[in-house]
């Protein structure tokens, strides 16, 4: 591309631009579009694939779908290898490849790969999507929570710590109250101490963040753990016995056949996940606030030439995602299992931070990547109830090689906040 300058005393001047072309997502597509075609398609697996698409209380009835395996693996493969031709075309025009895109070629492979799985089976999506959703909470407030951080210059490693406090917090304290809204404010509290921490080495004392991080997440992993099997196991029916969050349909909405029961007959810790992706999204991109995090994230000697206090901020913002990383573990026990166990995240974290990462440190792609790994941790347990081909260990395996492909392939080119990780020392 080139553009055409003048001077007063000389002829027009050629600029050239180069345009940089990541032929990254391309290149995944394609690998993808070769494995599904041959594995669904050239050596696909003879039979219908059943797909239940309602349940007993949908207002709707849909009837159950069935699919020739075989042939719908082909056809999937096809429209793949469409998809990657129209992906390389764009990157060739010098453009990134469009998110819709990634999402519809990701949703096209899943089809098919559940056809070939369920072949000679019935697989329940709305049970599935339901668990996807369940799972996907704790990740989607961690990846808040990385968000904030990250966008105001923190690396916040110490998501699996955040999230693994606010779990304990919130289950003793639920506990010994009966009352679970304490145990979330209680969690809150939880996550704000393990950020403090973070913010206090990281900014004040310029201390390696990830080194940090690190550090914190061994720390509130082995103290928990020691508090569980010290304290909460001798006395479990006073200490570790929280009430859990029934869930509450929303009259209407939750009749809608497949999303109704997934996203309308949920806690209420759901429903606050919503709101809190909607209220990050549009504080980070439309208020003073947001303006003001993603300037000491990108450009912070700027940011204090303007008057901002950039370390300020970035502790304010720190222990604000805290909070929220704090909330979200509170799901593991009065949401979801009902009472703490050791080190019961279980690496939810670090897939919260890759969410981050795989979601170009933006909220609504950050949530959509929450949902994607969560769907593949409830995947591998759909599988193994329908008697899936596939060998149990690889079941298990799975959420952590989607979260593998999707961070190194599809998030295509990408790049952190300018300052991220980097202290800020005033002149």
């Amino acid at each position: 591309m080139s553009v055409q300058a003048t001077t007063p005393s000389s002829a027009p001047i050629t600029l050239e631009r180069t345009v940089v072309k990541s032929w990254k997502a391309p290149i995944f597509f394609g690998i993808f579009a070769l494995v599904a075609l041959l594995a669904f398609g050239v050596f696909g697996r003879e039979g219908f694939s059943t797909f239940r698409l309602s349940t007993s209380y949908d207002l709707i009835q849909i009837p159950d779908i069935s699919l020739p395996t075989r042939a719908t693996g082909w056809i999937i493969g096809i429209l793949l290898l469409a998809l990657t031709a129209l992906s390389a075309w764009i990157v060739n025009q010098g453009r990134k490849t469009p998110l819709w895109l990634t999402i519809v070629f990701g949703v096209l492979f899943m089809v098919g790969f559940l056809t070939w799985t369920s072949a000679g089976s019935l697989l329940p999506v709305p049970g599935l999507l339901i668990g996807a959703v369940s799972l996907s909470v704790p990740l989607i407030f961690g990846a808040m929570s990385g968000v904030i951080s990250e966008r105001s210059g923190v690396i916040n490693i110490a998501i699996e710590g955040q999230l693994l406090a606010g779990a304990f917090t919130s289950a003793m304290v639920a506990s010994i109250t009966r009352q679970p809204l304490l145990g979330l404010v209680a969690a809150m509290i939880a996550g704000v101490l393990v950020s403090f921490i973070l913010a206090a080495f990281a900014i004040k004392y310029v201390v390696d963040q990830i080194i940090v991080g690190v550090v914190l997440n061994v720390l509130v992993t082995g103290l928990t753990g020691f508090l569980y099997s010290q304290v909460l196991q001798e006395n479990a029916a006073l200490l570790n016995s929280p009430p859990r969050f029934e869930r509450i349909p929303i009259p209407g909405l939750v009749s809608i056949p497949i999303i109704g029961p997934v996203l309308f007959n949920q806690t209420i810790i759901v429903y606050v996940m919503y709101i809190t992706v909607a209220v990050v999204a549009y504080a980070l991109f439309r208020t003073r606030w947001g303006l003001r995090t993603r300037s000491v994230g990108e450009h912070p000697t700027a940011a204090d030439t303007v008057g901002i206090k950039v370390n300020m901020t970035r502790f304010i913002n720190v222990s604000i995602g805290g909070a929220i990383a704090g909330f979200g573990g509170a799901y593991f026990t009065l949401g979801s299992v009902g009472s703490f166990t050791k080190e019961m995240t279980a690496g939810a974290g670090f897939i919260a931070l890759a969410a981050v990462i795989f979601g170009r440190w933006d909220p609504i792609r950050a949530m959509l990547a929450g949902l994607l790994f969560g769907f593949a941790t409830n995947l591998q347990s759909v599988l193994g109830i329908i008697g899936s081909p596939l060998p149990s260990e690889f079941l298990l395996m799975l959420p952590y090689i989607v979260t593998i492909f999707a961070v190194a392939g599809f998030v295509g080119q990408s790049r952190a906040p300018a300052a991220d990780g980097k202290p800020y020392i005033k002149a």
